[in-house]
């Protein structure tokens, strides 16, 4: 069996029509959130992204084939990775300070314990799916040693890996995510606009019961010693239908005519559907027990939203910051610099709104999928979340789309 990666930059096993679709070479660009009118509230960058942070690079690998009967093994496959790299990939070797945090912990995050104990990350973040975290770990220790070609030493044996279940439509069990697939991930990093929805580690995952993925976010902070921006990466995989809620809107509990996943596992009977990595970065010049409070924050995003943190649901958080270059020096004394708590406040806004924001543009940008066994993820209709926003007196009419916008 073979499998479409896309993008389709390098590493590509096929070079066919279906590919090109794929990359989005024959297609308009997707709607955004903000282009259906939803009202969000706080400044975005320039691409209300991630990578509004200066520096920072996302690679997204896609990994799609097959349909039918799910076979161990051999399919259908729906899965992916994502990279996300603090200083890029052809910066020196210089680690980030960083902090994490969890909301419910039925989930995984890798090389956390020395993220808490050093308050420092080095490398990449990278996400996928649950099962592939082990392969995909031990990818990240070959790319850098191949990569930099230096004695990395310990900076490099805990790499920071996380991941949620797309098990629903992905033969999860059957190991799709090989190490090759990582370092394609890594190596198409990039800034500028970060694809969304149904794409790299996102690709299989199912959101509020539509198809969800991979959303970003960005917020501009006003602050006496200058301007900075913080960015927000989702790989959103949470969510009861009746809990979405859009601005405000019980957009959940409206749409009521439009197809729901189903599932027996018991799991899902019992309303337990999860999980979501946040990502969080920032230029501000934040130390590591700020960021650990900055990375709680998501979950206040997470809540606009209607999440609940369900027993099942892993959602798991980290932040990170650009600032302080240098500051994982060995020698000398490294000068660092702060903003005081009394002004954190701000940021803490901003990563409540941009989390928002990044899990509603994965709803909107993903589009429905068939996968294993012929289940079918249906993706949320723009038409009927542009009629209810409206209807609510919630909709941002200067950047909605057209009446009669097709549904998705």
């Amino acid at each position: 069996m073979r499998c479409r990666w896309i993008p389709a930059f390098s590493y590509a096993l096929v070079v066919s029509a279906i590919a090109a679709v794929a990359t989005g070479a024959s297609e308009p660009v997707k709607p955004r959130a903000r282009d259906l009118g939803v009202p969000f509230p706080g400044n975005p960058g320039p691409l209300n992204a991630i990578t509004d942070v200066a520096g920072i690079e996302v690679g997204e690998l896609t990994l799609i084939s097959g349909s039918g009967p799910l076979k161990v093994g051999a399919g259908p496959v729906r899965t992916g990775v994502t990279a996300i790299l603090p200083r890029g990939k052809n910066a020196p070797l210089d680690p980030v300070f960083a902090g994490w945090s969890t909301l419910n912990g039925n989930g995984e995050m890798t090389g956390t314990t020395w993220v808490d104990d050093s308050g420092l990350l080095w490398g990449p973040i990278m996400i996928t799916n649950t099962d592939s975290v082990g392969v995909v770990r031990d990818a990240v220790i070959a790319w850098g040693q191949s990569h930099y070609k230096v004695d990395l030493g310990d900076r490099w044996e805990l790499p920071v890996v996380a991941e949620t279940s797309d098990d629903w439509l992905n033969d999860m069990g059957g190991f799709h995510v090989k190490a090759e697939h990582a370092f394609a991930a890594l190596d198409r990093a990039a800034g500028g606009p970060v694809p969304e929805g149904s794409v790299g580690g996102g690709t299989g995952m199912i959101c509020y019961q539509f198809k969800g993925g991979t959303g970003t976010a960005s917020r501009r902070i006003r602050d006496p010693s200058g301007e900075y921006t913080l960015g927000v990466l989702v790989q959103a995989n949470f969510g009861s239908r009746y809990q979405l809620t859009v601005a405000g809107v019980p957009i959940g509990r409206e749409i009521t005519d439009h197809p729901a996943y189903e599932d027996i596992a018991s799991r899902h009977l019992s309303g337990d559907h999860g999980s979501i990595i946040v990502v969080i970065a920032t230029d501000a010049p934040l130390l590591p027990h700020q960021l650990k409070r900055l990375a709680r924050r998501a979950a206040v995003g997470m809540a606009r939203t209607g999440a609940m943190a369900s027993d099942a649901s892993g959602d798991i958080f980290i932040a990170f910051s650009t600032a302080n270059s240098g500051s994982g020096s060995p020698d000398g004394l490294p000068s660092i610099r702060m903003l005081p708590n009394e002004r954190l406040t701000p940021l803490f806004e901003a990563t409540a709104e941009a989390t928002e924001e990044a899990i509603i543009n994965a709803l909107v940008a993903a589009e429905t999928m068939t996968g294993a066994n012929d289940r079918r993820a249906v993706a949320l209709p723009h038409d009927r979340l542009i009629e209810l926003l409206g209807k609510y007196h919630r909709l941002n009419s200067d950047k909605a789309a057209p009446k009669g916008a097709p549904a998705r």
